[in-house]
């Protein structure tokens, strides 16, 4: 497995199946901050507790601007009854054919066993990688590193101010 992708570095897009008939592209969070949670398998222990974990921060993300999106090579329908089984409120998305095409993408594939790494990645809302975490694949990487590269970040309102005072200065 390569180095995954680096701060500052273009977030490759990408359409995947979010359900077995629908699909979600990472341009439709244009404007927006998302974070990409790759990971190994939905049933897997520490898969399910991060997930889970993640599934009862999703506020917290989501009051620092940013929307959260896992991905694994599980296909969409076992990715359906995962989230129904653990109650998720946020997308898992199916990189499944072909296989590990996003994942690899953001270097964040595991050849050797044919699944992604758990990978985290925040997109900030020009669709630049603003922070990037690979964490070993049994251990859970929790929360806190997320939450703190967004408290990291420009205050979105802030942003938006100071776009409008030097539009109305030029």
């Amino acid at each position: 497995m390569s180095a995954i992708l680096a701060s500052g570095t273009k977030a490759p897009s990408f359409t995947l199946r979010v359900t077995p008939d629908q699909t979600l592209s990472l341009s439709e969070f244009a404007g927006r901050r998302v974070i990409l949670a790759f990971y190994p398998a939905d049933w897997s222990p520490v898969c399910g507790d991060q997930m889970t974990l993640y599934n009862h921060v999703l506020s917290e993300f989501r009051k620092k601007g940013a929307e959260l999106v896992g991905i694994s090579v599980d296909g969409a329908w076992c990715h359906q009854a995962f989230a129904r089984d653990r109650n998720l409120h946020f997308p898992l998305l199916a990189d499944f054919h072909p296989k590990g095409e996003v994942s690899r993408a953001y270097g964040a594939y595991r050849d050797d066993v044919g699944e992604s790494a758990r990978a985290l990645f925040i997109i900030d809302e020009n669709g630049t990688i603003a922070w990037s975490h690979l964490s070993p694949v049994a251990v859970n990487p929790g929360a806190d590193g997320i939450l703190d590269a967004l408290d990291q970040m420009p205050n979105l309102e802030q942003k938006n101010v100071d776009a409008q005072s030097s539009h109305q200065s030029a």
